[in-house]
């Protein structure tokens, strides 16, 4: 019966908790580290079932007011009772009955409830906060209880005996195997004396009381017991080694048994027979008191009795049961009513320190094991015993063997080869120890080294112990994973707390240190070794993570493996952290980590927006403390151990919180304190700090800096590590939050207090910016200006920890206020800055990557390249072209309008007012601009606000894209203005065209009506009017002359010797009698062309005079493009092309300008002016002799011929007329709309295709197909004459895609339909007057309709006044036959003209005559600046004409930029990425022939940047080229053929095609 009530009673309180659907051991760890908003908000708890929740996310924050959730806050009932006049509490029932749970319930409750890893982290936390711990404990239903020794196992405690206080030693030890004086307390029922107080008084230091033991005069202590009574707790005193502080000179361990103990006669048995002594608490003893307390053995040492003294007859049964226990005087301790609890608790501690004295055996709690079950109490520890078998195994050898020879035996890859690799791999980005000449034979030789020793890695099989452990970790039962990887741990510390070693080093370095000399050598060497004794699960993990990390050397690398990733990623989904950085060799082992992280982003369906959380500060400052308080952790740091690293961990975000933050994990990041005195002997130790620093700054979202202000020398290196990186960041678009931390500061006015150390520390931060900025090259920068730093926001004051001496000093609720303070508001910033550059499992490991191979070079901006940051700058990229094409077509569109009215303009206009008009078109075009402008900007600034694409970390270029608008506007503009010039000049030569047209027009017209007149009366065949008509018509036009032709070339020269009038050149220009006869000839640099300025070196003179040739080759072939682009086409010459000409010349020759003279710029011109001034001239003449009056009249004289004999025969001509009318003046201007409009349309066409999506992909697939044809002499031609090349390139691609599938015909078809439409649409408009009537039916009303549709399409299309006047001269049909005819020819044009689309022949010829050729414009689009690496000739990638600095993906060997080694004339095979970051030097023009060092580049090109290769391979392309090309550039250059390393040559075109695709960061 009182078995069922027990039941009943436990499944009663386990649902009023809300806690029955987790009963028994159902509630998982994991579940209490979600973020969520029971996690970052207290919300004070409303029921019951929040109580347990509530007490856990205390508990976990290290909070000890955890014991005070057990009461539901009732603000209700206050506001009442203050309202209330009378007090009737005397007369009040206690009303909080339903609303409470007794503490030791709550706890017994989750115990019963938790797993055996979420019991172990309680009593852990526990523990820390100074609370008592389950020893054993009751199941409230009867069945066995049980001994909780796994659930103390985690328990790791410090302390100093009195015995070794002087030598300053101490003792560290799990206190399960603790071997100490184990003191029990019990009581019987009737006993009014509250044992736990007095417990608490014993452990306690003076006045103040720590409440370890729950009792019955702390809130909710006093409240019934369901299910608590049996509970034994734990707790233990440690003494600080001081005397007058310590109550005892040695650990105890004091037990408390709850509830009377003949009701728990097994715990009272048990607590008896493992006690050193027992403490009865009672009033009085019954008979089955007594009888229980007679049957005890060996009493007499180990039972006293605490006697609260009542009634006299109540001691008199406690003398009779001492008198027969034999018990002595001492052994009975009597609390008389006029003793306080605090007075009698002294003579208890008198008592034990006595008891102490005769101790001489004492039993740990691992050794009470054995009694237990003997006497029926169950243990906790039964499902993990295979596991904890097999961990014993894999740990054994540590006890035989030093630990450092146990993990170079068991942990193989992790030692000295992987240091030599991590050390190889830094040498190859800092080329130290490379001597100046052969920098990429070194680079070779490091490769090779590299090669082997992850070859010899890579056969390296497991080890007997590492086998053991991946079989454990794969095993499908993930909790006899979690044992084991627990079990390990343990007997990891275990050992390592045993370990004679440690202790043995630290005692050297300790002697050592306070020497009065130091030998630093020796120092250094003990601090590696204790390094080297460092041995964790961590290890083992990172063995592992090498086996895969080097399992791609191995042919055999099997399944296991292989699924190693999935298995450390379920791990990390788990709770458990994973090694990013191994801080013993300072590498990340890339393959691994990537493929972990990638699993986990698969295993959670692609949700993995991360939060990156860092905290940095100086060692020993509580930093993890901060983490493992904030976030309820356990990062991997025990005793014993200096783990050097970062660690990462990930803590899932809950669904309430997932839309606020925006995030799905919380990664936290551990690191190893900087400024560790114990590595600060180590040669590497600032280096590796600062590498640390960088790297996780750069790979946090939010930086912790702990400050600590008492270590001020220490903390100011910190400071400096630490804004050196945010500086970084803040340079490569990245900038992290940051708050500081400073600790141990308490005090309500300690904000106000500290305003002077804030203001100091912004003070000492930005002194570290500035010092930081100018080892970054950079002037002028605050701190303020890397971060949005506040002074208040930023800076946080937190307590400490302790409240008095540890070990016994009891946590500060400050600690954990404050710090949950801390957490809460640093979430709610993330929320307020949700979306900003949010990344994913996949963005995090590219940037890791980047950041990785930044930090290991010594300028990191110098050297930061991310594919993140390329692929955003790259997006970018891709919508800014589509702007700039927008705005072309835009302005080109106003601008082809204005060019239509002003060639539809009244050709009887005074000058003055087409100037006018042409003037106001100008106007609304720079308006139209202006506009355009704006709204580029607009969308940029709007581009920067979007919450994806990771614009972020692309902020550095914003202002470069906004120069490029202005650069672009400016550039359009000045196009527009020239092409608007250019129209009113054809507009006035049209003019005097057609007056001279008119004249001979009006002149024929006269004599046909005069002819006609003359043969009215005459009867003439159609023959015989023929022949009348042909002598009449020679008779007009004998005297008809052409249009009169201009001296181009004399215009052409004058240009000239404008542009050159400022060189001392006259003597060159006055040679000049016939421009046309110059540039027939080849171009030849001459000795005389060479600056001669510092150069002495006749092969240099050599050497230069061959790249001046060069120079003028490519220069000539660009601007002969230029030349030719402009002739083809159909319009007249003009001096703006001349001026471009000349302008493009000086931009092309400009960046050379310190190789040559004066005289060389000034015959290269001379010589392309020759050049143009043939093929304009040819242009100038095409363009009249298509204006030609006499031409122009012989083109009429059918259409006159066919009026004149129509008029005599009186015929309706109206079809004709209608016809006619189509074909000579609709037609030409359809046409000419087609050839206007169609070099847009091709381009709009084209321009959404993959090659042209971005600057980068155009130049890759270029590269690639030069590879794909392995043709030597398009290598040279895209080497030397990359802009001719380019150019060719566009066009043949052009070419391609329009003769793809009728492409071409497709676009002018949809050009025909839209001007048909126009004209249709005209026509229909056209046939009322101005006030709504229909026009006339007469020829009258047909002018006045041709004139209203010409008006109509004024912007579209220009139809000849000329040409409709000789259309409809003399015409004779109403006006609607003439419309029916127009329309029916205008369809037969239609079909006519897409007939001759389908059939259209030379593309080429097509694509050249147009006047906005599309290969221009694409390549205006995709070419950018034109400058070229200075040292390998590469071209600049950068968008647009202005930017602040040049760069390329890849650069190339410079021998094939024509350089060669002086001495020896071979082809230089070194890379410029290379070397700018070497020893080695450089001399040019540019340094005036002085030798300088290639590091120091930038002073002589500060608008390059040029960092080093992504990775060796990504500069294979160009390797493979110059190799396989070696002899035939060698004799293109007359030079030797390049010296290339071994290694190059195995380079494959399949590895060459890699590297290519890598460096371009195409899939």
């Amino acid at each position: 019966m009182e078995s069922e009530e027990k039941r009943s009673g436990l499944f009663t309180l386990l649902s009023n908790l809300g806690l029955d659907k987790f009963y028994p051991n159902k509630l998982k760890l994991k579940s209490l580290l979600e973020i969520n908003k029971n996690s970052v908000y207290d919300e004070a708890v409303s029921s019951l079932e929040g109580i347990p929740w509530c007490f856990l996310r205390k508990l976990f924050k290290i909070n000890s007011e955890c014991r005070n959730c057990n009461l539901l806050s009732n603000n209700d009932n206050v506001k009442d009772k203050k309202n209330d006049g009378f007090d009737f509490d005397l007369y009040d029932t206690d009303d909080s009955v339903d609303n409470a749970v007794n503490l030791l319930d709550l706890i017994v409750a989750l115990f019963l409830c938790a797993d055996s890893f979420l019991q172990q982290e309680m009593a852990l936390k526990m523990s820390i906060c100074q609370f008592s711990v389950p020893l054993v404990l009751p199941h409230g239903n009867s069945s066995q209880c049980t001994l909780m020794l796994w659930a103390l196992r985690d328990i790791v405690k410090e302390w100093r005996p009195h015995n070794i206080s002087e030598t300053k030693g101490f003792i560290e030890n799990n206190i399960v195997q603790a071997d100490i004086p184990f003191f029990s307390f019990v009581r019987l029922k009737n006993c009014s004396l509250s044992k736990s107080q007095c417990l608490n008084q014993i452990l306690s230091l003076g006045q103040h009381n720590n409440n370890m033991f729950v009792h019955r005069d702390m809130k909710g202590g006093a409240h019934k017991r369901e299910i608590a009574s049996g509970l034994v707790e734990v707790c233990w005193y440690f003494p600080s080694g001081r005397e007058n502080l310590d109550k005892f000179p040695n650990a105890i361990a004091f037990a408390n048994l709850r509830g009377d103990l003949t009701q728990s006669l097994t715990q009272f048995n048990f607590l008896f027979q493992v006690s050193t002594a027992t403490f009865v608490f009672l009033d009085k003893i019954e008979e089955n008191e007594h009888k229980i307390l007679t049957s005890l053995q060996d009493v007499r040492s180990k039972l006293f009795l605490v006697v609260n003294r009542k009634a006299r007859e109540d001691m008199a049964s406690v003398r009779t049961t001492a008198e027969q226990l034999d018990l002595s005087k001492n052994n009975v301790k009597t609390k008389d009513p006029q003793v306080n609890v605090v007075e009698f608790s002294e003579k208890l501690c008198e008592t034990i320190k006595t008891s102490l004295e005769n101790v001489k055996t004492t039993m740990t709690i691992e050794n009470m094991l054995e009694k237990a079950v003997e006497l029926g109490l169950s243990e906790d520890e039964g499902r993990g015993k295979n596991q904890k078998r097999i961990a014993e195994e894999i740990v054994k050898g540590i006890g035989v063997k030093p630990i450092p020879d146990y993990k170079n035996q068991q942990l193989p890859l992790q030692g000295e080869n992987w240091k030599k690799l991590s050390g190889l791999e830094m040498e190859e980005c800092r080329l130290k120890k490379a001597s100046v000449d052969r920098l990429e034979e070194y680079k070779s030789h490091l490769q090779k080294k590299k090669q082997a020793i992850m070859e010899e890695l890579g056969k390296q099989k497991p080890s007997k112990a590492m086998n053991s452990f991946m079989e454990q970790l794969s095993a499908k039962d993930k909790e006899g994973r979690d044992f084991f990887l627990r079990w390990m741990k343990l007997k990891l510390n275990a050992h390592l707390q045993s370990a004679l070693q440690n202790s043995l080093l630290r005692q050297k370095l300790t002697w050592h240190f306070n020497k009065g000399t130091k030998d630093n050598q020796e120092m250094a060497e003990l601090n590696q070794a204790l390094l080297e004794s460092s041995l964790g699960i961590e290890h083992y993990m990172r063995e592992m993570g090498l086996i895969y990390e080097f399992s791609s050397q191995s042919p055999h690398t099997g399944d296991k493996v292989s699924q190693l990733p999935g298995l450390a990623a379920e791990m990390l989904l788990d709770g458990y952290p994973l090694e990013l950085l191994d801080g013993d060799a300072s590498n990340i082992p890339q393959r691994w980590v990537t493929d972990v992280l990638t699993e986990l982003h698969k295993k959670v369906g692609e949700k993995s927006r991360l939060l990156v959380l860092a905290v940095l500060g100086v060692q020993s400052t509580g930093k993890s403390t901060l983490l493992n308080t904030m976030f309820g952790v356990q990062f991997p740091v025990s005793s014993g151990r200096c783990t050097r690293g970062a660690y990462m961990l990930f803590l899932r975000v809950g669904e309430d919180m997932k839309n606020q933050l925006n995030y799905d994990f919380l990664v936290l990041i551990d690191t190893e304190g900087l400024k560790s005195p114990s590595l600060a002997q180590l040669e590497d130790s600032y280096e590796h700090d600062n590498q640390l620093a960088t790297f996780v700054i750069g790979l946090s979202d939010v930086t912790i800096i702990n400050v600590a202000m008492e270590n001020s020398t220490e903390m100011k290196d910190v400071l400096q590590i630490a804004t050196h990186a945010f500086l970084r960041m803040s340079k490569i678009g990245k900038k992290p939050i940051c708050h500081f931390v400073h600790q141990n500061v308490a005090g309500v006015s300690a904000h106000a207090k500290t305003m002077t150390e804030r203001k100091l520390l912004l003070d000492q931060l930005n002194e570290m910016t500035q010092i930081a900025a100018s080892m970054e090259k950079q002037d002028g920068m605050l701190f303020t200006n890397v971060l949005d730093y506040d002074m208040e926001k930023n800076n946080w004051n937190i307590p400490g920890l302790w409240h008095g001496t540890p070990p016994m000093a009891a946590v500060n609720t400050g600690y954990s206020e404050a710090v949950a303070d801390f957490k809460r508001n640093l979430l709610e910033t993330v929320k307020r800055d949700a979306g900003e550059g949010v990344s994913k499992i996949p963005e995090f490991l590219k940037w890791m990557k980047s950041l990785w191979r930044a930090v290991k070079f010594e300028n990191f901006i110098f050297s930061f390249r991310n594919t993140l940051v390329a692929n955003a700058y790259e997006n970018l990229c891709k919508e800014f072209n589509q702007w700039d094409w927008d705005f072309r077509k835009e302005i080109s569109s106003c601008q082809k309008a204005a060019e239509m009215e002003i060639s539809n303009a009244d050709n009887d206009a005074e000058l003055h007012h087409l100037n006018d008009l042409v003037k106001l078109k100008k106007s609304e075009v720079s308006s139209n601009i202006k506009e355009q402008q704006k709204i580029m900007h607009q969308k940029l600034e709007d581009y920067y606000k979007r919450k994806d694409r990771h614009v972020n970390l692309i902020v550095r270029y914003k202002s470069e894209f906004f120069i490029r608008i202005d650069s672009l506007s400016k550039e359009i503009q000045r196009s527009a203005n020239n092409d608007l010039a250019c129209a009113l000049e054809h507009k006035k030569s049209s003019i005097e065209a057609e007056k001279l047209q008119r004249k001979h027009r009006e002149v024929i017209e006269e004599q046909v009506m005069k002819l006609l007149s003359d043969c009215k009366n005459r009867s003439l065949s159609d023959d015989e009017l023929k022949e009348e008509f042909e002598k009449k018509w020679a008779e007009v036009t004998v005297n008809v002359t052409g249009l009169k032709e201009r001296d181009i070339p004399a215009e052409i020269l004058k240009q000239l010797k404008t542009n050159l009038s400022n060189q001392p050149v006259t003597e060159e220009l006055n040679k000049i009698t016939d421009l046309k006869e110059i540039g027939k000839d080849q171009f030849k640099a001459k000795k005389e062309h060479v600056k001669m300025k510092g150069l002495k070196n006749y092969l240099l003179q050599k050497d230069i005079k061959r790249e001046l040739q060069s120079l003028a080759n490519s220069t000539i072939g660009t601007l002969k493009q230029y030349v030719q682009g402009k002739a083809k086409t159909d319009r007249d010459y003009h001096d703006s092309f001349t001026k471009g000409l000349l302008e493009d010349a000086d931009y092309l020759l400009q960046p050379n300008q310190k190789k040559y003279e004066p005289k060389f710029a000034a015959e290269l011109k001379i010589h392309i002016c020759g050049i143009s001034s043939r093929e304009f001239l040819h242009m100038h003449r095409k363009y009249l002799a298509k204006r030609d009056p006499k031409v122009k009249l012989e083109e009429k004289k059918q259409q006159y011929l066919a009026d004149f004999i129509d008029i005599f025969r009186k015929r309706d001509h109206g079809q004709r007329k209608g016809i006619d009318y189509v074909k000579f003046c609709i037609k030409p201007a359809v046409e000419e709309y087609i050839s206007r409009s169609l070099g847009e349309e091709i381009v709009d066409e084209i321009c959404h295709s993959a090659e042209y999506s971005s600057r980068s992909f155009f130049q890759y697939n270029i590269q690639e197909e030069l590879l794909q044809k392995h043709n030597f002499e398009s290598f040279v031609k895209y080497i030397d004459e990359y802009e001719v090349f380019v150019k060719d390139w566009i066009f043949q691609n052009v070419m391609q895609k329009m003769s793809e599938g009728q492409t071409l015909s497709k676009v002018k078809t949809k050009l025909l339909q839209d001007i048909v439409n126009k004209i249709t649409e005209a026509l229909e408009q056209s046939t009322k007057c101005s006030d709504g009537t229909l026009l006339q039916e007469n020829h009258e009303g047909i002018q006045e309709l041709m004139s209203n549709v010409r008006k109509y399409l004024n912007k579209d299309i220009s139809i000849s006044v000329e040409d409709e006047k000789t259309t409809l001269f003399q015409i004779q049909c109403t006006r609607h036959q003439f419309i029916h005819s127009f329309q029916r020819s205008l369809e037969d044009l239609k079909k006519e003209l897409q007939k001759e689309f389908s059939n259209s022949g030379d593309i080429s010829d097509i694509l050249i005559k147009l006047p906005t050729k599309p290969q221009d414009e694409l390549f205006k689009r995709m070419f950018g600046c034109g400058h070229r690496c200075p040292f390998c000739k590469v071209p600049c990638e950068a968008g647009g004409k202005e930017h602040r600095q040049h760069h390329a993906a890849i650069h190339r060997p410079q021998g094939l930029g024509a350089y060669r080694i002086d001495d020896t004339e071979k082809l230089l095979e070194s890379l410029c990425t290379t070397d700018v970051h070497s020893e080695r030097t450089f001399m040019n023009a540019d340094t005036e022939w002085e030798e300088k060092p290639y590091k120091a580049y930038a002073t002589y090109y500060p608008d390059w940047n040029i960092p080093p290769d992504q990775t060796i391979q990504a500069s294979d392309y160009w390797k493979y080229v110059l190799v396989t090309f070696n002899d035939r550039f060698a004799e293109q250059y007359d030079a030797k053929p390049a010296d290339v390393p071994e290694t190059w040559r195995s380079i494959t075109k399949e590895q060459a095609l890699t590297g290519l695709k890598e460096a371009f960061n195409v899939k």
